[in-house]
């Protein structure tokens, strides 16, 4: 009985002595198992941060060409992209029966002051027979009513020679303004009228750029209203215009509207800047960013790949004792370059969060070895 008691036992500590190694093996297995991630300490500094709003470009002032009277076209002067200057030909409208109008009104204006010149001498005769008591007061008088007539008919053909003239003229479609030509739907032999719309002139001297702004920007600009939307305006920086292509257009612009009314169904309002174009680049239909820049002082500036979001919060890992990271809420500002946030609230200087994986690697109460 001893005997198998002494085995038992021995069987039990060979048994202790195997699962105490493996215990410790896999303890310095799962440390050495943890991941080495980068890291950043939280600091505060003086940074510049620019947000991009979708925009769309046009000219400061963009003329619609409409024809002033109906005819065919006989020309088109122009191709679609050209840069015109102010009063050149663009358009020329069948002038046939425009001319022969002319003519009809010169030949009956000729005709009204022959009318006239017949009646002022009778009226003239009349005078010196009335004085002379040979006619009647009524006949002189007729005679009178008769050159007064003729007098409206001249008048009359001269109005009508002025709006012969006037058509005649409207057959050459010259530019307003100068610009650039939009596009050019109509071609030699299409009848137009006044309802069509041959192009569209571009003024692109300087270009506007269209954007909306939300409630929260509109906020933040006003610091909440105790300012007006005017003096921010006068106080903001200039902006940058982010090309489609990625480029950063050279030439800078500034905020000249935002819109005092907030669209309830897009809880957004319309903004416009204006941009120099000295050398035609911009055209009507771009599109790009408008960037406007903002400057924090003692700010917390953290890499955007360091946060992750749960049901519209910001969250990031904070690494605290023993290597163990856990997830810390944090506030944003809205401005941000789209590489970097803005911290406002659940961070501290000294604070330090982890930079990789997050979102990947990384989970809530898990040890990393900080990689700095």
């Amino acid at each position: 009985m001893r005997i198998r008691k002494l085995y038992a036992l021995s069987l039990s500590t060979m048994a202790v002595a195997m699962i105490l190694p493996s215990c410790k093996g896999n303890t310095e297995q799962q440390q050495g198992s943890a991941p080495e991630l980068a890291v950043m300490t939280i600091g505060e500094e003086d940074t510049r941060l620019e947000t991009g709003y979708p925009t769309s470009l046009r000219g400061e002032n963009d003329v619609e060409i409409r024809p002033q009277i109906s005819g065919f076209l006989t020309k088109v002067n122009v191709e679609e992209g050209q840069r015109v200057n102010k009063g050149q030909v663009l358009f020329t409208i069948d002038q046939v029966s425009l001319q022969a109008a002319v003519d009809a009104a010169n030949a009956a204006v000729a005709v009204a002051q022959a009318n006239v010149n017949t009646a002022q001498t009778n009226a003239n005769n009349n005078k010196i027979l009335f004085d002379k008591n040979i006619i009647s007061s009524p006949a002189y008088q007729t005679s009178v009513d008769a050159l007064n007539a003729a007098k409206a008919q001249l008048h009359q053909a001269q109005a009508n020679l002025v709006n012969a003239r006037k058509n005649l003229s409207y057959s050459v479609v010259t530019a307003p303004a100068s610009g650039i030509v939009g596009t050019i739907d109509y071609r030699e032999g299409s009848l137009v009228s006044p309802t069509t719309l041959l192009t569209v002139l571009s003024n692109s001297s300087d270009m506007r750029a269209s954007f909306s702004l939300n409630e929260k920007d509109i906020l933040n600009m006003t610091d909440n209203g105790s300012r007006s939307i005017q003096e921010a305006i006068s106080q903001m920086p200039a902006v940058t215009l982010l090309l489609a292509n990625g480029e950063r257009y050279k030439h800078p612009g500034k905020i000249i509207s935002i819109s005092g009314v907030i669209d309830p169904t897009t809880g957004a309002a319309s903004a416009t800047a204006i941009f120099p174009n000295p050398d035609g680049m911009l055209r009507s239909g771009n599109s790009g960013q408008v960037l406007i820049p903002s400057i924090r002082s003692s700010a917390i500036i953290i890499p955007q790949n360091a946060t992750f979001e749960i049901q519209d919060m910001k969250f990031c890992y904070v690494v605290g004792d023993s290597s163990k990271v856990h997830s810390t809420p944090i506030q944003i500002a809205a401005e941000n370059d789209g590489k970097n946030y803005i911290v406002t609230g659940g961070l501290k200087p000294g604070d330090v969060i982890v930079t990789e994986g997050v979102g990947i690697t990384v989970k809530d109460d898990m040890v990393i070895k900080p990689k700095k």
